[in-house]
């Protein structure tokens, strides 16, 4: 399946200031990039380097005092299909690799320590897919998908009192559970055409018998048509614009489409 991407940025700065854009579809094994471009008006050129995990990469870029414009467009071949977790064993802890071990760990947003005894209590006798898969009904059944609920600050600990949020308050929260588990999830961002309205999607990626596997709990796009961007512990390394300053909106735009490849 093919993946039409443009997302465009529009945002004025009072003075210079850095940003980094993480905008580019990642090149991956079950998504590959047929082409791409980022082109950006009202700052410096452009500094790339790799993402987290080897996910994707980043760009650094100057803004001078005013307005600033960053276009990305790109198509991209996805052959995704949706994981079937119910039968997929947990990794034992010693074979997890280098890169995988620190998404076991909590992280600012995901307090994985703090929702032990929850899981403990409410999902005994389940273990690695069979029990993921529970968590990750849980989430969809129990916190509802209320935008403006919540904000930057928010963490799943926060959503799970509310018993609401965004899709990375979801993800904060489903990431949370599974960690605390002993099974490492990370925060993942993607491009996903069925969202309403368009926006950039927030999701989380599950380690079970020996690879990461694409799971939403918001339940909104299907993961067998997501464009992952970027992989991170928590929202904090997944931002599509982290800006070292103060900047203003003017207008944000992502439009995904899917279309046949002939």
């Amino acid at each position: 399946m093919r993946i039409a991407i443009e997302t465009v940025l529009d945002y004025d700065f009072s003075e210079p200031t850095d940003a980094l854009l993480t905008l580019e579809a990642a090149e991956l094994p079950d998504q590959h990039v047929l082409e791409q471009s980022l082109e950006i008006s009202g700052a410096g050129p452009l500094t790339t380097l790799g993402g987290g995990s080897d996910v994707g990469r980043r760009n650094w870029t100057r803004a001078g005092a005013g307005r600033m414009v960053a276009t990305y467009r790109a198509t991209v071949e996805v052959e995704r299909k949706r994981p079937d977790l119910f039968h997929l064993a947990p990794s034992p802890l010693p074979s997890l690799p280098r890169d995988v071990l620190p998404f076991i760990w909590p992280s600012r947003y995901c307090e994985a320590d703090r929702f032990v005894p929850f899981v403990s209590n409410h999902f005994a006798g389940l273990s690695g897919g069979a029990l993921v898969q529970a968590l990750i009904i849980w989430v969809h059944d129990n916190i509802r998908y209320t935008p403006g609920s919540s904000n930057t600050a928010t963490s799943a600990v926060d959503s799970f009192v509310a018993q609401q949020g965004v899709c990375r308050d979801h993800a904060h929260l489903t990431a949370a559970l599974i960690r605390s588990c002993d099974i490492p999830a990370r925060l993942v961002s993607v491009y996903a055409p069925d969202l309403e309205p368009p926006d950039f999607h927030a999701v989380v990626e599950v380690w079970l018998d020996g690879a990461w596997h694409l799971v939403d709990a918001t339940g909104l796009a299907g993961v067998e048509t997501m464009v992952r961007i970027a992989v991170g512990r928590d929202a904090t390394d997944i931002a599509f614009m982290t800006v070292f300053g103060t900047t203003t909106m003017n207008r944000q735009s992502i439009h995904v489409t899917r279309f046949d490849a002939g």
